[in-house]
């Protein structure tokens, strides 16, 4: 096990996928404006990552998910597919690709927007989980549950890495 650098960014020499799902952004109806965001986020936290992949709602966004999870990242997060309609259905495509669920985090989220006045973040669907070494985590597709999402998620993604592969409490 490499030794930990007190200054290095939690990120760093790890790698994380994100993954928009919408199926007017794969259409090019509009831009991706979610994915971005997460991006230049982990960048920041010292991730390698590339840009966002997009992908229609649905079985695609299932598909996706698992080529991405064969891949071995150390973090997936996803974007859009977490609401009420009958295609936002990202939770139902994470599901069956979890080994276990992290349900503080998705709640704490949801918590986190409700508490900046936005009572609609309670009705984000999105899960945390854990599949194989990899965090999962579905945000929702607009730009400030994102940012919501991701504010919950840095203060502790740092012990989340280190307890995934077996790392003291």
């Amino acid at each position: 096990m490499s030794e930990v650098v007190a200054d290095e960014p939690v990120g760093a020499g790890r790698r994380a996928v994100v993954i928009t799902s919408s199926s007017r952004a794969a259409a090019g109806v509009y831009p991706d404006r979610s994915g971005p965001v997460i991006v230049e986020r982990v960048r920041s936290w010292g991730f390698t990552a590339g840009n966002p992949i997009i992908v229609p709602d649905g079985d695609e966004f299932g598909l996706a998910l698992r080529d991405v999870l064969a891949s071995e990242p150390d973090l997936v997060i996803t974007t859009g597919g977490t609401g009420l309609t009958p295609t936002d259905v990202t939770p139902e495509q994470t599901m069956p690709l979890l080994d276990r669920l992290v349900p503080g985090l998705a709640e704490g989220m949801r918590a986190a927007g409700v508490a900046k006045g936005v009572p609609m973040a309670m009705l984000s669907r999105g899960l945390v989980g854990i599949a194989g070494g990899c965090l999962v985590v579905n945000l929702p597709g607009s730009r400030g549950g994102v940012s919501d999402g991701l504010d919950v998620l840095e203060p502790v993604i740092g012990h989340v890495l280190q307890q995934l592969p077996g790392g003291d409490h």
